[in-house]
């Protein structure tokens, strides 16, 4: 199973790049994947990585920080791969050499995004500690 999880992953993340050309998927990552024992279902799990437009008025009224996410721009993409799910199972049967090929699930993996905010408060902490210690 987890031959086929891993082959999946590598797959889904070169199609959804090269063959999905939804105007709302933007920078998608395929963090993991986990197949049912029958292997019947997939859960993808992905990040979602900002999608700047050249318009920098249009980013800096959608985005709150440079590299944060907007929840609208996350649904968004998860709908538009959720309709994608049939057409990424088709290409996939064509790829994978196995008798049957998952229903795609696809979920938000937020791990990036946390990891993001705890990253700055660490180095917030430590740089008011600095103050601190430099001010006595």
């Amino acid at each position: 199973m987890q031959r086929v999880a891993d082959q999946i992953q590598r797959e889904l993340a070169t199609l959804i790049q090269l063959e999905v050309n939804d105007p709302r998927v933007g920078m998608v990552s395929v963090t993991s994947v986990t197949v049912s024992k029958d292997l019947a279902h997939a859960r993808v799990y992905v990040t979602i990585l900002n999608s700047l437009t050249s318009n920098s008025d249009l980013n800096a009224s959608t985005l709150t920080e440079p590299g944060d996410l907007d929840q609208l721009e996350i649904d968004e993409n998860m709908k538009a791969l959720g309709k994608a799910s049939g057409f990424l199972r088709t290409l996939l049967s064509k790829r994978l050499k196995t008798r049957s090929v998952p229903k795609l699930q696809f979920h938000y993996d937020g791990s990036v995004q946390r990891g993001h905010k705890l990253s700055s408060l660490i180095d917030s902490a430590l740089a008011a500690d600095e103050d601190q210690n430099s001010d006595s």
